[in-house]
């Protein structure tokens, strides 16, 4: 494969990635995560550009993904991850000086990151499926000088055991399950970095080794292209009213929505929550909590259902849900308690013969969120291999997967991080 890069001002492009990362700093600080000076070091010193060629150098330094390659449906395959995406999980990674690393999932430009931060010491393997992405991701690192960056092709699943075992593994795509050989290739103290779907949301997890288990509580909002393979899994999708409004599931477990057809032409119950949240204040740490609910769901509308008043979501895309049967209850847009608009209601809209009920039911999870929150809790995410029923998990709401068990709680702790892209208006 031949990439053609085009001429590029190396001034400029130093000018641009020197602005892009004090943009990163402090969206990291808001994070609470903040940028260490090796990270910091490694943004400034990786050209960005030679992994995005035939972009224009403003966009190969904005803070946005750059897809590279799209599937004959339309899907996007595979992407150079948005720069606050990447430098938000490697710092969630820590300190890689030395480390061995493997990244599952490869447009290069990580990769190039990655190695700049293990040093000279250090080692990084980068694997993908796809051979066209993994041609592209060896000509990028070659061009760009990153000629010692080891490049496997092969499906993630499986990892890469005779380069094991890994400080760290990173995952660059999307995922619903944890992998068994990702946890049997780390280091006995490694770390595990992946964007783990469950329940239609998704956050990168850092979550530490310890024996057969994984724990952690580092967590980020985050979108990646979906992982291909045998690791592969397709969520499904309920459709509510023509005008593009529908639900998402995505665990083995069943949530009910036989009955739920027009639902949404069924008068509207209103439950205001009493919990309130202050211009700009972030609060995504709420999803997790509402996830762990039997009925949960994430609901999805198209600005033409907001627009002639439909739904009245908090979010559009991906709003915590309830469904039961033949009834439905979302998450509403907030509603503002001043003029001008600095405080604002979190409330729930129900339909359907229980949708009050149902409305009042997510009305009281957000109030437990909010007590959970004032007593300095944060989500801690466990997780285990796949075990027969009746064997000791720790307590916290239990999520089934493939290959693994997913236990989700809330603890007291001493840092948090939140996200940075679910703050009020």
């Amino acid at each position: 494969m031949v990439l053609s890069t085009g001429k590029v001002a190396e001034p400029d492009a130093g000018r641009l990635r020197a602005a892009m990362v004090e943009r990163l700093a402090r969206g990291l600080d808001a994070l609470r995560l903040p940028m260490s000076d090796a990270l910091q070091s490694a943004l400034l010193r990786t050209p960005r550009h030679l992994f995005t060629p035939g972009i224009p150098l403003e966009q190969a330094y904005a803070n946005e993904s750059i897809i590279t390659k799209t599937g004959s449906d339309g899907l996007n395959l595979s992407a150079v991850s948005a720069p606050g995406v990447i430098s938000g999980m490697l710092a969630q990674a820590g300190d890689l000086t030395g480390k061995r690393v493997l990244e599952i999932g490869s447009g290069g430009y990580n990769a190039a990151l990655l190695r700049e931060l293990v040093g000279p010491a250090g080692e990084v393997t980068t694997l993908d499926i796809d051979p066209e992405v993994m041609d592209r991701a060896r000509t990028c690192l070659d061009l760009a000088g990153y000629h010692d960056v080891r490049t496997v092709c092969r499906d993630g699943e499986f990892a890469a055991s005779e380069y094991a075992p890994f400080d760290l593994i990173i995952v660059t795509v999307g995922v619903w399950d944890v992998a068994p050989e990702w946890v049997r290739q780390l280091a006995p103290n490694g770390r595990l970095v992946l964007p783990l779907r469950t329940r239609g949301l998704t956050r990168s997890w850092a979550l530490d080794r310890d024996g057969d288990r994984l724990v952690g509580t580092s967590q980020i909002q985050c979108g990646f292209v979906p992982v291909q393979g045998i690791g592969e899994h397709r969520g499904r999708s309920v459709t509510l009213d023509d005008a593009g409004v529908s639900v998402w599931l995505d665990e083995l477990g069943p949530v009910d929505t036989s009955g739920l057809a027009g639902v949404l032409t069924q008068p509207r119950a209103e439950r205001w929550t009493g919990v309130t949240l202050r211009r700009g204040e972030l609060w995504a740490d709420q999803d997790l909590w509402l996830l762990a609910t039997p009925q949960a769901c994430q609901m999805t509308s198209s600005e033409d259902a907001v627009e002639r008043g439909v739904v009245a979501p908090s979010w559009r895309i991906l709003t915590p849900a309830l469904a039961d049967g033949d009834s439905l209850a979302y998450r509403a847009r907030l509603r503002p308690l001043d003029d001008p608009a600095t405080v604002f209601e979190i409330g729930a809209f129900g339909h359907g013969p229980r949708g009050a009920d149902l409305a009042e039911q997510l009305a009281e999870e957000i109030r437990g969120w909010e007590r959970a929150r004032r007593e300095g809790a944060e989500p801690r995410l466990t997780v285990v291999p796949a075990r027969a029923p009746g064997e000791s998990l720790p307590d916290g709401y239990v999520i089934a997967k493939r290959h693994s068990t997913l236990v989700l709680s809330w603890d007291r702790a001493t840092s948090a991080t939140p996200s940075p892209d679910r703050s009020a208006p």
